[in-house]
């Protein structure tokens, strides 16, 4: 590999796999609520918020940390404004203490909070203005959950930045599976070893306190109640758990993937759950984690950070992916094993965030298993099978047109009936 792929893939992924804590969308929210703050020395009067329908859609029905159970975009906007630290960015409400939810509550009840929908071009956009007896300021966020572009007080901007598509400003056209491969094979494990021990670590923690059943359906607890200890319904499990806990509350951090927490939870777990399950060296899971990680960035690169599509699907063909190169397998065998789990579950619709992601995990985790294990008996879809392509990469494109281009009209339609409920 070229030292200016190899550098690339290095930035994508330390764009990627930063901690957030909470679901990504509130949490961009209150991040953007937090800047404004930070610019208003006065108490609060009044607060317009302006955000795309994908950020209605994805934070709705999701419990905002650390606010005492409180849900939906008035909540996280909030929690930002009285007690956030956008410094640690999508750690933003992680400081907050016992003493601040009470505020929070009466900010809530004391200040009103107007939330419009914006018309925008932006999938990802969120303006915040806070108002003041004296003063006003907006800030604004878009494309990404931490692309502040924007922040004008009384009418004077004070920062203004280019919007940018990816995080980091990187290069997402460079990915490719031989390419991924190729990185994961020689990668200098001294460049990445901080970065998947962090993920190993805390997304393992939020697994584990998934499965107390303390969260949400419960999704990976039922999983190993009803189908056993194997490793696979492990995988599922330990993913689907991560998930229970986290959209319903849950202040552990996760390390997140394509700009979700579920994605990168997705994405690791089951390469995890695997690894340990075979006795392999660190080494080996670092380089899996490689693959998955890169894999799942790489499918979602055409999708975009939010659309009709459940983006876990993604992480559940990244996540096989990996447990494929755990058991050897080369361009080939991960190439087809990522076809194949496309072919089986892609369009499955993303309504926002909520406890039935944890299920939806599962199910992408489950197709993802199923398309490796096909591939190891000799099966594989075809070419003109529905979506699927010539090879992985028009596969992949492909995937990209449907969840960008013709599942558009879906979208609108799933935020007109989430609102309507």
């Amino acid at each position: 590999m070229n030292k200016e792929l190899y550098t690339e893939y290095l930035r994508i992924l330390h764009a990627e796999l930063v901690p957030a804590m909470g679901c990504t969308e509130p949490i961009a929210i209150a991040l953007t609520a937090a800047h404004a703050a930070s610019y208003l020395d006065e108490p609060v009067k009044a607060v317009d918020v302006c955000v795309s329908g994908n950020i209605i859609k994805n934070v709705k029905s999701v419990m905002v940390p650390n606010t005492g159970g409180l849900r939906g975009i008035e909540a996280a906007t909030a929690a930002g404004i009285v007690a956030g630290d956008p410094a640690r960015e999508l750690e933003v409400l992680a400081a907050i203490t016992a003493d601040k939810q009470p505020i929070i509550a009466a900010f809530l009840k004391e200040v009103p909070i107007t939330v419009t929908e914006a018309q925008s071009a932006y999938i990802l956009d969120i303006g915040i203005t806070l108002t003041s007896e004296h003063h006003s300021v907006y800030a604004r966020t878009a494309e990404h959950h931490t692309g502040l572009c924007l922040i004008t007080a009384d009418g004077e901007t004070v920062l203004e930045r280019e919007i940018v598509q990816a995080v980091g400003d990187t290069d997402r056209s460079m990915l490719s599976i031989a390419d991924i491969l190729d990185f994961a094979d020689h990668a200098d494990l001294a460049d990445v070893r901080e970065l998947l021990d962090r993920q190993i670590t805390c997304n393992t923690a939020i697994a584990e306190e998934g499965l107390t059943g303390k969260y949400g359906a419960a999704i990976g607890r039922t999983l190993l109640m009803s189908y056993g200890n194997t490793v696979h319904n492990r995988a599922k499990a330990w993913a689907a758990a991560g998930s229970d806990a986290r959209m319903n509350g849950c202040e552990l951090p996760v390390i997140i993937n394509s700009g979700s927490g579920n994605q990168g939870m997705t994405a690791s777990l089951p390469v995890i759950v695997y690894a340990r399950e075979m006795g392999v060296s660190d080494e080996l899971l670092y380089r899996a984690l490689l693959v998955s990680n890169l894999t799942t960035i790489h499918l979602k690169t055409g999708i975009g950070c939010l659309s009709a599509y459940c983006g876990a699907i993604s992480a559940g063909c990244g996540a096989a992916a990996g447990v494929m190169y755990l058991h050897g397998g080369g361009f080939n065998e991960i190439a087809h094993t990522v076809v194949n789990a496309l072919a089986i579950n892609s369009g499955v619709v993303c309504d926002g965030a909520k406890a039935s992601c944890a299920a939806k995990i599962a199910s992408a985790v489950e197709s993802g298993l199923l398309g490796m294990q096909m591939y190891m008996h000799g099966k594989e879809f075809y070419r003109g099978d529905g979506i699927v392509a010539g090879d992985v990469e028009d596969t992949i494109r492909n995937v990209g047109s449907l969840a960008q281009n013709g599942m558009a009209q879906t979208d609108r339609e799933l935020i007109r009936i989430m609102l309507e409920n």
